[in-house]
């Protein structure tokens, strides 16, 4: 019989007196039926097997469902029909740190962890017959697939069946079961990627723990050793990984359909890390004239030093492209989609069609659209990053940004990133996790209040100009169609009057907080001339397309009449 249980399951098959003495990290088997032995017994050394005396009393057989784990392939015929003519208990030990030395892709099919998961290979305990070796031997048989680790980087390793053709019983890899196969929708993967198919934390829990440490113990120095020369799955040190970030970085690979995610501080963070890890000195950028003021400056004042020069051009410019990537040696196409603050898009597939022809990479910001509105990688883009402050945490209580895409460029941000530092709290990992999980419902609602927000703002007389992508007046408007699901809950328009005018009318808003940020819960309204631009003259505002009567308004998930209320009420104030 093949078994994939965890302790709970067990106990309740079990008599008070068949478990008296097992530590946590021991579980007691007896069963009339053929048992089993770990698998991972070969794989972990330090893992013990020691019969014990005969218990007393019957004991029900154990017939329990997989749980976590598939098997496939053929159980030895002759274990599975055998009877058994006494009983004994077999006490697996498991050392204390088992599952951390299981890589993570083997700790992800195994869900819903008590003590400990068992993953069993068959074997036989009766005494009687001639053909049946005692559980100890049995572990060393050739019956017991061996299992070799190897690791890829310090927060990972693949298991793999050294001698999967020749063995009775075969672990099959779940690792490449999609989300897709049981949760239709965008809004069921951000609820249950990365914990539903199990995670890297030991735990019964619903919701992941937050994992408090700064480093991570080896018991002895052989442990130290085997992780380093990657014979062993561990983490190390607190700036390298984190159980509670990958959970939080595995959900955001779902969602955006990427093999790799990596979560660091801030969106500022990930943008500039990605910049300096991605571009080599004397490097080439092309970006937009529209972007966040913070990338824009880094672009142009700090990435010179490093002899990297950078191209601006209008974000629907195809011709201004084509030209500086026929003229210059571009590494990297960089820019938000849509930007900020006038929410311009750009031809995802197109650029990353003409920029892949000369070997430039192609990144886009999407933390205006989310990946709910916009799959930057499924149109052709390299990487996708975000500011996890915005939408995905979606509750203006905590910083962070990501960067989604293959493996290879993931890495070689990783390892400036480990170098550099910035690393996200794992208190700020969980919160970006519970703010997903109602990702879906929020942004509904923000793009729901926002095209209707604006459409009446478009028509309003005190209104002079609004932008936004679900506007058949922007520019982008088809394309926005094309390659967007929904147009985000960020409304930019110009009100008529002067800078007083329009503070005035922010001022006499009831429900948005003056404040930077945006994709809360909470609607936030700002007049970019003041809060990102005040260090500037007009004239040099006005270069960027700020005008003062400029207003950015986030809208959170108030009521959408409430809302509408209170901006009419604000206009008629002017």
């Amino acid at each position: 019989m093949i078994i994939a249980t965890n302790f709970s399951q067990l106990k309740s098959h079990f008599s008070s007196s068949d478990l008296k003495g097992a530590a946590a990290g021991e579980i007691a088997f007896s069963t009339l039926d053929s048992m089993a032995v770990p698998s991972c017994a070969r794989a972990f050394p330090s893992f013990q097997c020691r019969s014990d005396p005969d218990f007393s009393g019957g004991v029900p057989r154990l017939d329990l469902p997989n749980a976590g784990v598939r098997f496939s392939g053929k159980v030895n015929s002759l274990s599975r029909g055998a009877s058994v003519h006494g009983m004994s208990s077999l006490i697996l030990r498991f050392p204390p740190n088992f599952v951390r030395q299981l890589s993570v892709k083997a700790r992800r099919n195994c869900s819903n962890i008590g003590v400990a998961q068992v993953v069993a290979a068959s074997w036989s305990n009766n005494h009687a017959s001639p053909d049946f070796t005692p559980a100890a031997k049995a572990v060393d048989t050739a019956a017991i697939a061996p299992f070799d680790i190897t690791t890829g980087d310090e927060e990972g390793a693949v298991v793999e069946d050294s001698a999967r053709a020749d063995r009775n019983v075969q672990i099959e890899d779940l690792t490449d079961v999609k989300y897709s196969s049981f949760l239709s929708s965008d809004g069921s993967i951000a609820i249950h990627a990365g914990e539903r198919l199990g995670r890297g934390i030991v735990t019964d829990a619903i919701t992941t723990p937050v994992v408090n440490t700064s480093a991570y113990f080896f018991k002895k120095t052989s442990d130290l050793i085997d992780f380093k020369e990657k014979r062993r799955a561990s983490f190390e040190y607190g700036r390298y990984g984190n159980p509670t970030s990958i959970v939080a970085e595995e959900k955001i690979s779902a969602l955006e359909g990427a093999d790799a995610t990596l979560l660091m501080a801030s969106g500022m963070c990930a943008s500039t890390v990605l910049l300096l890890a991605l571009v080599p000195a004397g490097g080439h950028i092309v970006t937009t004239t529209d972007c966040y003021r913070k990338t824009r400056i880094f672009i142009e004042t700090i990435l010179p030093k490093m002899g990297i020069t950078a191209t601006v051009i209008d974000p629907a410019d195809i011709g201004a492209l084509e030209s500086v990537l026929y003229q210059k040696k571009v590494t990297l196409f960089f820019t938000e989609s849509p930007t900020n603050p006038f929410l311009r898009c750009v031809d995802i597939e197109l650029v990353s069609k003409l920029c892949h022809e000369k070997g430039a990479l192609v990144c886009i910001d999407g933390t205006f659209a989310t990946p709910l509105n916009q799959k930057a990688l499924a149109l052709g883009a390299d990487l996708v990053v975000h500011s996890a402050t915005k939408y995905l945490g979606g509750h203006n209580d905590v910083l962070g940004g990501c960067i989604s895409g293959p493996d290879k460029l993931v890495s070689a941000v990783r390892t400036l990133h480990h170098i550099l530092g910035g690393a996200i709290n794992p208190n700020a990992a969980y919160l970006i996790i519970r703010g997903m999980k109602t990702l879906h419902l929020r942004v509904q609602q923000q793009n729901s209040t926002a095209q209707r927000i604006a459409e009446i703002l478009e028509a309003h007389p005190k209104v002079r100009c609004v932008y936004y992508p679900g506007l058949p007046s922007h520019p982008e408007y088809h394309l926005a169609k094309r390659q967007m699901t929904g147009f985000g809950g960020v409304v930019s328009f110009e009100v008529d009057g002067d800078l007083l005018t329009t503070a005035k009318f922010v001022d006499a808003l009831k429900i948005p907080y003056i404040a930077p940020s945006f994709g809360g819960c909470e609607s936030i309204v700002d007049q970019p001339a003041i809060m990102s631009y005040w260090d500037l003259k007009e004239s040099e505002r006005a270069k960027y397309g700020i005008m003062d009567n400029l207003v950015r308004f986030s809208f959170g998930v108030e009521d959408y009449e409430d809302l509408k209320a209170d901006i009419l009420q604000a206009l008629e104030s002017m």
